[in-house]
């Protein structure tokens, strides 16, 4: 394998950190230099010096295999994550370095789950930062990785399977130079247009750009400690409500909407199967803790309700409740959605509606066929009929998804954490939701795990942004060498 390569783009990834970096720190400045203010600019200047080094003395550039592929991925993940501790680290506070490793991981993965017990005692430049490594871990990574690959078509292939999910699917077939002006395009369009109706709405600029910033990627950082709960506005929660859903969507399908090409997302079946399943789920969530008592008033009950199934349902995690007191079925339906999720080619985690679509798919046909063995059935998406292959690659991804957060759950009671806990925190690192129930719930945070139940949960989280099989195929690959 050529070192140089590897080195070369990953210094391309840091450099990306800390840009973002300085402008944290800017903002720091802007609110008047503070606590924060030195702790990012010197992590900036790390970064940027790390960043910088292998691109002084690797100014060649070299064709890429799939080893140096995988390994450029995985390692721009794992160092982002590492150089973006560095100002939680510097600035101290709750951040030990366990701590500041966890709400990293958590922020690039696009989780949103917190070590935090008070949010609002940070500065404004962390803040920033903070929301940042969302924003970033829902994009930024994904458009560099396409900037500085664009002449490896088998490896960009698997690229898309791992952060876009193929944006060749729905008759949206785009080159690299293509793919990245409709990223761009959306995320940019999507984050300016929700900031504008958020100030609109009653929210600071401030805050308005950091809900954004995480809603867009589907993360769901606040700057409240009682998340959206803190504005009680009707008018932010449908906003932030409507925004969740678009992040969800197919990132094509949200391109072509916007150059004309609306009936797409009509006809796309997954985009319909996403869309009324979160329907159906809010639907019954409301009507299960307004008739369990839960809410006295029918105006809360929905509010509450059709926000929550959103929110875990495209992977964002915000919360305007406490969902912990919701009955048994209500938790229940809410798991399912944290598992489920949202569309292949958004910046959601968790399976992907697609794939479970498949799943369920394949079983129909497979009770079809025991009932009728000469018929031949087919899983299909619409009017495309999948390979046997796909299907396949897809049951073999979820039973390998469920069985790591089987595995996790079990670590974490191990090691002390209640069973709820356990069993939700692993569900929601896994799918990059964020938020479990209990202690780990909607209105709290993940201080209470222990030190090596937060290490497990940020690998599980790694392993889930990256889709299990890109992080595992790096060992496949070195054990062919």
């Amino acid at each position: 394998m050529n070192l140089k390569v590897v080195t070369r783009n990953v210094g391309f990834a840091l450099l990306l950190n800390a840009l973002f970096m300085f402008i944290s720190a800017i903002v720091s400045a802007i609110y008047g230099f503070d606590d924060s203010f030195s702790p990012l600019l010197l992590s900036a200047i790390i970064t940027t010096v790390a960043g910088s080094f292998p691109l002084i003395f690797v100014t060649k550039f070299y064709d890429i295999s799939i080893k140096e592929g995988f390994t450029i991925v995985v390692s721009s993940w794992v160092l982002s994550c590492l150089f973006g501790m560095l100002p939680y680290v510097l600035y101290g506070g709750e951040f030990s370095i366990v701590n500041a490793w966890f709400e990293s991981v958590s922020g690039y993965t696009t989780t949103g789950s917190t070590i935090l017990s008070d949010v609002e005692s940070l500065p404004k430049g962390l803040l920033f930062w903070r929301s940042s490594t969302h924003w970033l871990g829902g994009i930024g990574v994904v458009l560099f990785m396409l900037l500085v690959l664009p002449s490896m078509s088998a490896f960009r292939m698997r690229l898309s399977k791992m952060e876009i999910s193929d944006l060749s699917k729905n008759n949206f077939r785009f080159k690299a130079h293509q793919t990245i002006r409709v990223i761009t395009t959306v995320y940019l369009t999507l984050t300016f247009t929700e900031t504008l109706f958020l100030m609109i709405a009653g929210m600071d600029l401030f805050d308005a750009v950091n809900h954004s910033f995480s809603t867009i990627a589907t993360g769901g950082f606040s700057t409240k400690n009682l998340s959206l709960k803190f504005y009680d506005s009707v008018a932010i929660d449908i906003i932030i409500m409507v925004f969740m859903l678009l992040s969800g969507m197919h990132f094509g399908l949200l391109y072509g909407a916007m150059t004309g090409k609306s009936s797409n997302i009509f006809r796309s079946p997954i985009i319909k199967y996403y869309l009324l399943s979160i329907l159906a789920g809010s639907v019954l969530v409301t009507l299960n803790i307004k008739f369990a008592g839960v809410y006295k008033d029918w105006g809360t009950a929905i509010r509450e309700g059709f926000f929550q199934v959103i929110s875990v349902g495209t992977t964002t995690g915000f919360a305007n409740g406490d969902s912990s007191v919701w009955p048994g079925l209500s938790i229940l339906l809410i798991m399912f959605f944290t598992i489920q999720c949202a569309c292949s080619g958004s910046t959601s985690g968790g399976m992907k509606a697609d794939r479970v679509w498949i799943f369920f798919s394949s079983i129909k046909s497979q009770i079809i066929k025991n009932i009728h063995p000469n018929a031949v059935v087919n899983v299909k998406i619409g009017s495309q009929t999948l390979d046997k292959e796909i299907v396949y690659n897809v049951n073999q991804f979820i039973v390998l998804y469920l069985l790591i957060v089987f595995i996790v759950g079990m670590l974490l009671v191990g090691f002390g954490t209640p069973m709820l806990e356990s069993f939700s925190a692993s569900i929601a690192c896994m799918g990059n939701v964020g938020p479990g129930f209990g202690l780990v719930g909607s209105l709290g945070n993940y201080t209470s795990i222990s030190v090596i139940g937060k290490i497990i949960l940020s690998i599980e989280m790694l392993l889930g942004r990256m889709e299990i099989f890109s992080l595992l195929m790096i060992f496949v690959l070195f054990r062919r060498r």
